[in-house]
């Protein structure tokens, strides 16, 4: 288990596999919010703190099976669970 005070603003987030998704730019309640330059549309996007397997120095790696929102880092699609 992780602690959420340990995800700092521009931290970099990855899937499962490593590949960037995201770039923190804040924590809000149990959500992540992800920085507005690494999306296609242009805006915030949010991840769910429940979806964090850990932190590792300065990058934040995702659950197998996390849910993306399209559009985001490698451009990776929301894929149904």
């Amino acid at each position: 288990m992780f602690e959420k005070l340990r995800i700092k603003e521009h931290m970099e987030v990855a899937n499962c596999e490593g590949l960037h998704v995201g770039t923190v730019d804040e924590v809000k309640d149990d959500a992540i919010k992800l920085t507005k330059s690494d999306s296609s549309d242009d805006m915030h996007h949010f991840l769910s703190l429940d979806d964090v397997e850990k932190i590792d120095d300065n990058r934040i790696y995702l659950k197998e099976g996390a849910r993306i929102p399209e559009g985001l880092g490698n451009k990776a699609v929301m894929e149904d669970a």
